[in-house]
């Protein structure tokens, strides 16, 4: 039986579903994700999708893997980010998540990884074409501490960026999150650098899900949905996509928001 959010709130553009727990947001988000993928894949024969990869995305992305009557080979992937010059076999490398976690599992029709060992520039430039091959149907996507999308951090956020993919340089928050989420033991030890969607490729979806659970994640909530729309908390942009839903569980809300 599918769990019912506690409360479903309407900011500007943007729908919000808040769900007592993480598990069940979650759980919700995929079962939601799962539905749009069916309708999608029965309208038009395929589905083009782009991935976030972090710890905040393993509930979605295991209810996700277990789906049934999902053709994943009409399913062409993405991922939205990825450091710049990890180990070729480093287990933090955001294409090792997402393909440990969901691609391996479910083995998509086509599988377009980041490659953050070469040249930043050319690399760019080569993923950009590739999402830009045709429009983008569904985006899953969390919000960061400070607010960001993807790598897109508040000191080089862009609403109108003129590229799809772009080389930058990682916030000091965003790279403390790194370390409060257990992906590195030090914040020295995280890259200073990484190669990230755009805000605007990231909004160019037709249907984004934005998954955010956990207290750490409240401040940056709250900013995005009753703060300012601008690149202090690039995450506020989401509330002028026409098809956006935001899960959280009641953490990263705030229980006396409802």
């Amino acid at each position: 039986m599918k769990t019912k959010p506690l409360e479903i709130k309407q900011v500007d553009l943007l729908e919000i579903q808040v769900y007592h727990t993480r598990k069940e947001m979650g759980e919700s988000a995929a079962e939601q994700v799962i539905e749009r993928m069916k309708q999608l894949i029965s309208q038009q024969g395929q589905v083009r999708m782009i991935f976030a990869s972090a710890p905040s995305q393993n509930e979605f992305v295991d209810r996700l893997a277990q789906a049934d009557g999902i053709d994943w080979s009409k399913v062409t992937a993405f991922h939205m980010d990825e450091y710049i010059g990890l180990p070729a076999d480093a287990a933090q490398k955001f294409s090792t998540y997402i393909c440990e976690r969901l691609f391996n599992r479910v083995r998509p029709g086509r599988i377009h990884l980041i490659d953050g060992t070469g040249s930043g520039e050319e690399e760019c430039r080569r993923y950009a074409q590739l999402l830009q091959e045709q429009p983008i149907d569904i985006v899953c996507l969390g919000i960061g501490e400070n607010g960001h999308l993807a790598f897109n951090d508040p000191p080089v956020a862009d609403f109108h960026d003129p590229v799809w993919v772009k080389p930058v340089e990682l916030d000091a928050v965003c790279r403390q999150q790194q370390v409060n989420d257990g992906c590195f033991p030090h914040v020295n030890d995280v890259p200073t650098h990484a190669l990230t969607l755009t805000i605007p490729a990231l909004m160019s979806g037709k249907h984004l899900y934005c998954i955010v659970p956990g207290a750490t994640k409240r401040e940056a909530v709250n900013k995005a949905l009753f703060g300012s729309i601008t690149t202090d908390c690039p995450a506020s942009i989401l509330r002028t996509h026409t098809n956006c839903t935001l899960f959280v569980d009641t953490d990263a809300y705030g229980v006396d928001q409802i």
